[in-house]
């Protein structure tokens, strides 16, 4: 007999799992060089990143990575600092400045690990000239709430810094860099993961302002002066001292997805993957996926109950309320109430890193008993998603999913198990 609860536990600790820097960093690590060899790296990940490096690299190593509060973990010869995520502070900016002081003067026969994940963006604050910290914190608070998507945030993070857009690459010259990434971006384009502070950037100040207008974001005077003059340009793929840079991606959602997928089977549930880079509002990727969920019991498609459908990516949430909420809760609230309490059908989403949204809370749980329980205690499921307030919700009923911090990110993981209609 299945038990729905700890079969949805152990996909998503299988997701983690899948991708923590223990089992996807060794093999990638590169060979010793004639020089020194400098770690550097942000992200939440980072610091659990780091010591494997430590672990695995034999002889001196040197540098610092920076990751978000509450995701340090001991290291020798590193230095491990903390900053705020998902608005920067005055911690990140100085992390940032730090690392860009720690690659000055090296040589071409030195080598650069750059340990990237998820996070970066927020945790490497340094803007460009010009620019204040209080300027890029408000435009990051509004592009957090205005429904934008993950890349396109990174396109205008990109070019109001100082060291993303491949600007910490670029002072790295003309040692080589490595770049071992942990992505928590759909696609996995790693010029997403950490705004690529040592990728190449392809997009232009244009681009960036056009998202800025596109949500109609307001830009203090200062920012926009910077990108309509070209200021903001960042390195561009043809530029020399990118020509050292060798990228590799060492964990994905689909790596998670997968590994969810062999429990699954394990479980004797059929898993249908139905994608790793799944954008759009989360609350109407919900009622989507309580109609692909009916469509399964009622007619066996995509696939027949017994099964569970895994999704990856990352969705988006425009706040109007001033509830606590997340992108995960966000959608699972939605399926709730699209499903209408359905047998059979239960659900987890969660994020890999542990936090959802600004929440210390990974994501919750659903069951076709979540929406009369609601009502037994007096919530209005409705009441709460029309306030962006799902992590209340989720409390209240003693349903949320808590990991604290899992040290890898790569983004949301949703699963829904269906089984069959009684």
């Amino acid at each position: 007999m299945i038990d729905p609860q700890t079969l949805l536990s152990g996909l998503f600790r299988a997701a983690v799992d899948a991708a923590l820097p223990e089992r996807v960093l060794p093999a990638h690590l590169p060979p010793r060089p004639r020089g020194r060899t400098l770690v550097i790296g942000a992200g939440k990940a980072s610091a659990a990143m780091a010591r494997v490096v430590e672990q695995h690299i034999a002889g001196p190593i040197s540098g610092a990575v920076v990751t978000r509060y509450g995701y340090a973990v001991p290291c020798e010869h590193l230095r491990i600092l903390e900053a705020a995520h998902p608005v920067p502070d005055q911690a990140g900016h100085d992390a940032a400045r730090h690392l860009l002081e720690l690659v000055q003067g090296l040589k071409a026969e030195d080598q650069v690990i750059s340990l990237i994940s998820g996070g970066g963006s927020a945790l490497l604050a340094l803007p460009a000239p010009g620019i204040s910290l209080a300027d890029k914190q408000d435009i990051n608070r509004q592009l957090l709430r205005c429904g934008a998507t993950i890349s396109e945030m990174n396109m205008v993070r990109r070019h109001l810094s100082a060291i993303k857009g491949g600007r910490l690459a670029a002072a790295c010259h003309p040692a080589p860099v490595f770049n071992l990434i942990i992505s928590d971006i759909p696609g996995d384009d790693p010029v997403d993961v950490a705004s690529g502070p040592t990728v190449a950037d392809p997009g232009t100040c244009a681009d960036a302002l056009a998202v800025l207008d596109r949500y109609g974001v307001q830009v203090p005077e200062a920012a926009r002066r910077h990108l309509t003059s070209g200021s903001g340009e960042t390195v561009k793929p043809d530029d020399p001292r990118m020509a050292g840079v060798h990228t590799t991606v060492v964990a994905s959602a689909q790596m998670a997805l997968e590994a969810a997928a062999e429990v699954a089977r394990k479980a004797g549930i059929t898993p249908i993957i139905l994608g790793d880079a799944i954008e759009g509002e989360a609350r109407e990727l919900g009622t989507i996926m309580a109609g692909i969920a009916a469509q399964v019991q009622r007619h066996g498609q995509p696939g027949a109950a017994p099964c569970v459908l895994l999704s990856g990516g990352e969705t988006t949430v425009t706040v109007r309320g001033e509830g606590r909420g997340g992108r995960n809760v966000e959608f699972l609230l939605s399926l709730a109430i699209a499903l209408q309490g359905r047998p059979g059908i239960h659900a987890v989403a969660g994020d890999t890193d542990g936090v959802d949204g600004q929440e210390e809370v990974a994501g919750a749980f659903i069951h076709p008993g979540t929406l009369d329980r609601a009502r037994a205690a007096g919530l209005s499921a409705r009441t709460f998603l029309d306030g962006n307030d799902a992590h209340h919700f989720f409390e209240r009923l003693d349903s949320q999913l808590i990991t604290g911090p899992t040290l890898t990110n790569v983004n949301d993981f949703r699963a829904v198990l269906i089984l069959p209609a009684p």
